[in-house]
């Protein structure tokens, strides 16, 4: 069967050519627009490349494709924007991909490329422990972010729908200023996302992914930062692949859920920030 061609992803480009290269990858359902989180305060240091994925956001899908066909896109972006080096920062979905590109770069007969690799709220063998859910809480879900969506973070919302909806295993702190995030990103993302990109990600969840015994091959500094309370990839499932990276440091939120960027940015912007800073000495 002949490979698919990759696509032009879509993609945010912030920062000038001559600093350094932070490609970051977003989550599912997710888009580069919901890496501003990271790209609007690190591209005062770095040339950032937030693309939106094959499938998501306006990189749109021409039929169905596997996961390994993002990392195809993936090369061809790097190519494109002429990147010889780079560091790479992967949210959920976008951590897993970040880690088979570093397992491309180590296991290619050239330079590693990747000289850093920052993991959000993931795991080379995910987990989840999400409780069981019925239609009252999709119908919450449904209610909250439709009212979410024309009245950002109002509190009187939050306390009515969104406390009982399925938000709250996506974040703990539930604070209007979450809910905007909520708003401006999460909802435009998931009515992006298509059933092309559904697909490609509970294949690859059918299948058992499981990467753990190859990070050894990862032999760039890792960060791995992790919400306490994150349901949807357990912490103790990144934690788990913290300690298959040879060379990662872990850093655990408490009171925080899969979303933790949104729940506390400031905190988790200058983490990353500083362990940039002391990686690039």
């Amino acid at each position: 069967m002949t490979e698919p061609a990759a696509i032009a992803l879509q993609t945010q480009i912030q920062g000038n050519k001559p600093q350094p290269t932070l490609l970051c990858l977003h989550g599912h359902p997710g888009s580069g627009d919901c890496m501003s989180i990271f790209t609007e305060a690190l591209s005062r240091r770095f040339r950032t490349l937030a693309p939106d994925l094959r499938g998501y956001g306006n990189s749109k899908a021409p039929g169905s494709f596997a996961m390994e066909d993002h990392l195809t896109d993936l090369e061809a972006l790097l190519e494109r924007e002429q990147v010889e080096d780079f560091y790479l920062l992967g949210w959920s979905l976008g951590g897993i991909l970040a880690m088979e590109l570093a397992l491309r770069d180590a296991q290619s007969n050239g330079p590693n490329r990747v000289k850093g690799i920052v993991l959000i709220a993931t795991a080379a063998c995910p987990r989840s422990n999400h409780p069981a859910t019925g239609w009252t809480e999709d119908l919450l879900t449904g209610v909250a972010g439709l009212i979410n969506a024309a009245s950002p973070g109002a509190q009187w919302n939050i306390e009515l729908f969104g406390k009982r909806s399925l938000f709250r295993y996506l974040v703990r702190q539930q604070t209007p200023a979450t809910y905007r995030y909520l708003a401006q990103y999460a909802l435009p993302a998931y009515l992006q996302t298509s059933r092309w990109a559904n697909k490609a990600l509970n294949d690859a969840l059918t299948s058992r992914y499981n990467r753990l015994e190859d990070l050894a091959e990862i032999t760039c500094p890792g960060l791995m930062l992790v919400g306490e309370n994150d349901c949807h990839i357990t912490a103790r499932s990144s934690l788990e692949t913290a300690q298959h990276l040879p060379h990662c440091q872990s850093k655990v939120y408490s009171d925080v859920a899969h979303l933790f960027p949104w729940e506390i940015p400031q905190q988790v912007v200058a983490d990353i920030q500083a362990w940039l800073d002391k990686t690039m000495v």
